[in-house]
């Protein structure tokens, strides 16, 4: 523990200059920038002026109080901080050995001096919804954070917010042990349940000195409504918050197939109107139950589908945001931080789907206020507009242009990140130019060297041709002189 935060003070300290101890400035004015506020229309320059870390007042012509804190974003893009909505990275281990554990909490895994952190921020994501990855059947609770602090506490905007489920088969498994699984874990619960009522029933009749007047199904019946939050065990506990609706649940589907049996079992055990369900490339086939069962929808981070037909040989491809759009569901895209594609970020994913004819506001939605509203903070982020958090990012140009990068990212109103200060991404560049310069360096030797070894071919054929015009020179005198010495011996 000692070494996690001497790792996460280094990295804090030399790459990205945050302090998360800082309290808010009090006032804090962001003037003269861009605005794209997602949750209405741009405002082409305008102010966003965040006090104790809540925007107050946001537009063309704010009033700005004589001791705030004025930051010219002048030719700069204010824009929302980029949530996503899926992560198991940041984790020390994504998954359990064990298929089910609900009692499990990612805030015990969550290792803040992870580089994932670092380039979320970089990458203008201020809020990541870590939660255990797909290899799993039922998982533990989830956690929404930001991407700076030294600890798991500091880090975290929302606890316990879900459990994460799988219909798709652990490795090693079938669909048929993965139902199996979740059939034995309720009946297990229930069996639990009908056990501590009936144990609850019992003691309330001995406070008043009473001998237990009815049969066991009627005892837990009665006692049912007596079981207190703090007679649960830690291994029941975060199911019964989950079947009572005091927990989401993250289902993810990666085939079809498993849609169905996602939302029969979300929908017999009572915790369907508060599911989310986390999509494969293959899943979108489901989208008519999808629509049906009108619930949120986590893409994957590969937004294309494709397929061979197996007769022609002829390959096709779907975009994925492209279906579930039409369908009217709402939907939040994911990035590929593993990726050394663009892929791997979330404005570009969005590019994607406008270049696909899907909407630009729906596409900022989808990285901002969808996310938001699927995680229950929809009041707090995703959206610049007052009464919400400063979770704000500094963009260079447009969201959806490639060429942007983001300049600074505000966190409740505290400077998080600041590009000039980066030193990580300074030596990159630095790196990347010294490397370009060599290059072009080797480019220039090699064509110097083409040269000369031209010149050296074209010089003995020179040489040959002078020699040669040099014998030819000497026949020539030596007829002149024959030529004169018969001239004279005729004269």
């Amino acid at each position: 523990m000692i070494l996690r935060c001497t790792l996460w003070i280094v990295v804090l300290f030399t790459t990205l200059a945050v302090d998360s101890h800082a309290a808010p400035p009090s006032k804090l004015a962001l003037q003269g920038g861009r605005i794209i506020p997602v949750c209405g229309p741009e405002i082409p320059k305008g102010t966003v002026l965040i006090e104790d870390g809540t925007i107050t007042a946001i537009g063309e012509t704010v009033k700005i109080p004589y001791d705030a804190t004025v930051i010219d974003v002048s030719e700069k893009v204010l824009f929302p901080g980029m949530i996503s909505p899926h992560a198991s990275q940041g984790l020390d281990r994504p998954n359990e050995n064990l298929p089910v554990t609900p009692y499990l909490d990612v805030y015990d895994a969550i290792d803040p001096s992870s580089l994932f952190f670092e380039d979320a921020l970089r990458d203008g994501v201020l809020a990541v919804h870590v939660i255990q990855g797909n290899n799993c059947v039922l998982g533990g609770l989830s956690r929404l954070v930001r991407p700076i602090g030294r600890t798991p506490d500091e880090m975290t905007i929302r606890p316990s917010l879900a459990l994460k489920l799988s219909a798709s088969p652990k490795s090693g498994s079938d669909r048929m042990q993965q139902m199996a699984a979740f059939r034995e874990t309720f009946l297990e619960l229930a069996f639990y349940l009908e056990n501590l009522a009936e144990k609850r029933y019992e003691e309330e009749l001995a406070k008043e000195k009473k001998e237990i007047d009815v049969g066991p199904e009627e005892a837990r019946k009665r006692g049912a409504p007596l079981i207190r939050k703090e007679d649960l065990d830690d291994r029941h506990r975060n199911l019964v918050q989950l079947t009572e609706g005091q927990l989401d649940a993250w289902i993810y589907c990666d085939a079809a197939t498993d849609v169905g049996p996602a939302i029969n079992l979300a929908k017999e055990h009572g915790f369907l109107d508060r599911s989310i369900f986390v999509l494969g490339t293959e899943a979108y086939r489901a989208v008519q139950e999808l629509k049906k069962a009108d619930r949120p929808v986590v893409l994957p981070p590969d937004l294309v589908h494709r397929e061979r037909d197996p007769i022609t040989g002829e390959l096709s491809e779907t975009f994925i945001p492209e279906v579930i759009h039409e369908a009217g569901l709402l939907f939040a895209l994911q990035p590929n931080p593993d990726s050394s594609l663009a892929e791997r970020y979330l404005n570009y994913q969005a590019a994607r789907c406008v270049r696909h004819g899907i909407p630009r506001q729906k596409a900022l939605e989808s990285i901002t206020l969808n996310p938001a509203r699927m995680l229950g903070m929809e009041d707090r982020l995703g959206s610049l507009e007052v009464g919400k958090a400063g979770y704000v990012v500094v963009l260079s140009g447009d969201p959806l242009d490639f060429n942007t990068w983001v300049e600074k990212a505000y966190v409740d109103g505290i400077l998080a990140y600041d590009r000039t200060k980066d030193v990580r991404l300074k030596e990159l560049l630095d790196l990347e130019e010294k490397s370009a310069e060599k290059e072009k360096q080797k480019e220039q030797e090699n064509v110097e060297s083409a040269t000369q070894e031209e010149k050296q071919k074209e010089s003995p054929a020179e040489t040959k041709t002078d020699e040669k015009t040099g014998k030819e020179g000497e026949q020539d005198s030596e007829e002149g002189q024959k030529n004169e010495e018969e001239e004279r011996d005729d004269k």
